[in-house]
């Protein structure tokens, strides 16, 4: 019988996941960009572009691109993982600037028809925002390994930087 609870091993693992760290890392810098734009280029507050899918930039091309960068550094651009990542990137980056952004458009046609003749008047219209532009994309593939490869090289995984504040805290207090 298989153990269900994680040892601590593999939490230990999960946790020093430089490559899924980084890559996430990533994501949430290209996220939290698109709040400054919203600042910037729209001059409104709008903290809800931090969990909406769409705009600029693409913050899963960033979570992927800079995913498969750090397993290219760390296992080499040569290795299997790396081209099963990059693989996945491409995909990802399809889906977003291609099918999701059609799925999008869609939308926005069927929001523009009269309500009564397709709608519950109590239904929410549908989702607009859902894929990128090519550009939005590429940024996104920029900002993903700009983020993550600097992060893993100077930084290193997450327990490394957690292991690296807990020595600095105890120099400071002792």
């Amino acid at each position: 019988m298989i153990d269900p609870s994680p040892s601590h091993a593999v939490l230990r693992e999960f946790f020093d996941n430089s490559a899924l760290a980084w890559g996430l890392v990533a994501c949430g810098v290209a996220q939290l960009s698109k709040l400054l734009i919203e600042l910037i280029v729209h001059r409104r507050w709008r903290p809800a572009v931090l969990v909406e899918t769409g705009g600029m930039p693409s913050s899963h091309s960033a979570l992927v691109t800079g995913t498969a960068a750090c397993i290219g550094w760390t296992q080499g651009f040569d290795h299997p993982t790396f081209a099963l990542a990059t693989v996945v990137a491409f995909v990802v980056m399809y889906d977003a600037s291609g099918i999701r952004r059609a799925a999008g458009y869609t939308a926005e046609r069927v929001n523009a028809l009269p309500a009564d003749l397709w709608q519950d008047p109590y239904e929410k219209p549908l989702k607009e925002s859902l894929g990128h532009s090519r550009l939005q994309v590429l940024v996104g593939s920029m900002v993903g390994p700009a983020i993550a490869l600097p992060g893993l090289v100077l930084v290193g995984s997450p327990l490394h930087l957690a292991a690296a504040i807990s020595t600095a805290i105890g120099a400071g207090l002792g």
